[in-house]
């Protein structure tokens, strides 16, 4: 994954979510945001948060549940709660919307059409839910390093995404 990219996507989450929240009188000095992590099993979810937070790699060991980190930027903190992705969680994921001011959906870019179509369901599922329609939501199309890497352009048709909603952007990662 590229340093650069990512920080270049949270900036933008950073951007959009104050946007959403603009409120009266000037804001905090740091102000935080949170924000719920979701994609299937494998995605890259917690090697991108680890990442973020400086990590180190070797550590990275799946989620199973969930696991909030704080990720620190130079105007902003995002408190990010990832969920794992495992089918027998992915149920339990609703529960967990509850407060969050904007989405990161991880999408693993090479995966099988089987599970393409798994993230396709569950990103719709999402993007329809009550807690979560209305926030900006930051689709990540991780491992484009890999081979069998699809592209954006790919991802977004076989999502049936419709770009023009100003709150759903879909970036590359590697």
């Amino acid at each position: 994954m590229s340093d650069l990219r990512i920080t270049e996507a949270f900036l933008y989450m950073d951007y959009l979510c104050f946007r959403a929240l603009c409120c009266k009188g000037p804001p905090p000095a740091r102000p935080e945001y949170d924000l719920v992590c979701i994609g299937l099993s494998g995605s890259g979810k917690t090697s991108l948060l680890s990442k973020l937070c400086s990590e180190s790699p070797e550590n990275v060991v799946s989620t199973t549940g969930f696991s909030i980190k704080a990720v620190p930027f130079q105007n902003a903190i995002l408190n990010v709660k990832e969920l794992g992705g495992a089918d027998n969680i992915r149920k339990y994921w609703s529960r967990y919307y509850q407060g969050s001011q904007g989405v990161i959906f991880v999408l693993d870019s090479a995966s099988s059409e089987d599970d393409l179509e798994t993230a396709r369901n569950e990103l719709h599922s999402a993007l329809q839910h009550p807690q979560l329609c209305t926030l900006p939501f930051l689709i990540l199309a991780n491992h484009q390093d890999k081979p069998a890497a699809r592209s954006v352009q790919e991802l977004s048709k076989g999502a049936s995404l419709k770009m023009e909603n100003t709150w759903l952007r879909i970036l590359s990662l590697c």
